[in-house]
């Protein structure tokens, strides 16, 4: 763990559990894709770097959740670095109480203010249409967030961020956090026919051909929207709806896990109404969804 990989000329990245991508614009300066999930991360990173007599000019976020923006403050401290991602995004990263409300629905209970949902603050400088250096490239792959972004770099070399997810973590926990569904199954046909040397999913293996594994999520996706239009044949509650699909997983999830549950079945929802498959209904005071119309 926190293995430092070489993967290109000027491309690394550091086996962690957020991988995190490094990539050199000259002998002793680097940008860093993300920045792991805490301050102690952070300093792990730092180590790596100046191990190898580089410094920090910057970090490159793919996207605001707490596991890839909470070493951002610490190495910023230390190094003055330029924080960067998606300008929504940044919004984010800046107010990390944002992202928790939109994950609980309203302002969160103070159980949910912890480090595994509510980053630490860190401070944006700039924007990927700004300020991204030279020889890199940002991709769209918004879904998994509101705006979020892969990272293509010089050699080739493809950092997804959460886009894609491995086969062991989806068996263990199927039911991925999406904020908008249509977006991320977008982004799964965007990407499955991508050329590069090689891709660098944040919480998977290295890749050298993503067509297998873009499938996998994708048949996920598709499996857990059919498993909702059955269950949703009779009249069924978003929380009545959450618990049948923790159940058929066989999940027993904390609070965490129960929030950012609801939160991806809604994004179901809300796709499977778009695409005329069910339907709301309020009676008696009460939202049912129904797909037997």
């Amino acid at each position: 763990m926190y293995e430092l990989i070489q993967v290109g000329k000027s491309t690394y990245y550091i086996k962690s559990p957020t991988n995190i991508g490094i990539y050199k614009i000259n002998d002793t300066d680097v940008y860093l894709i993300d920045s792991g999930n805490n301050k102690e991360v952070g300093r792990k990173i730092l180590k790596i770097i100046r191990d190898n007599n580089w410094n920090v000019l910057g970090i490159i976020n793919t996207h605001a959740h707490s596991d890839h923006v909470s070493g951002n403050s610490f190495i910023q401290s230390r190094t003055s670095c330029k924080i960067i991602s998606h300008h929504v995004e940044n919004l984010f990263i800046k107010n990390p109480i944002l992202e928790l409300s939109y994950f609980y629905g309203g302002y969160p209970i103070k159980d949910l203010k912890n480090r595994f949902l509510f980053a630490e603050k860190s401070d944006p400088t700039g924007t990927i249409e700004n300020s991204l250096p030279e020889g890199l490239c940002a991709i769209d792959v918004k879904g998994h967030s509101f705006q979020m972004i892969g990272i293509k770099t010089s050699d080739d070399v493809y950092f997804l961020g959460d886009s894609l997810f491995s086969n062991e973590l989806i068996q263990k926990h199927p039911i991925i956090l999406i904020y908008n569904l249509r977006d991320y199954l977008e982004t799964l046909d965007r990407i499955e026919n991508f050329k590069g040397s090689l891709f660098i999913p944040s919480h998977c293996e290295a890749l050298n051909d993503i067509a297998e594994t873009v499938k996998l999520n994708r048949n996920k996706a598709y499996e857990i929207m059919d498993f909702i239009l059955t269950e949703t044949k009779l009249d069924s509650t978003l929380e009545e709806l959450v618990k049948k699909i923790l159940d058929h997983y066989e999940q027993n999830v904390d609070l965490n896990s129960y929030v950012l549950t609801l939160s991806t079945v809604k994004a179901y929802l809300t796709y499977l109404y778009e695409e005329n498959k069910i339907k709301f209904n309020l009676k008696n005071n009460a939202l049912y969804w129904n797909s037997n119309f």
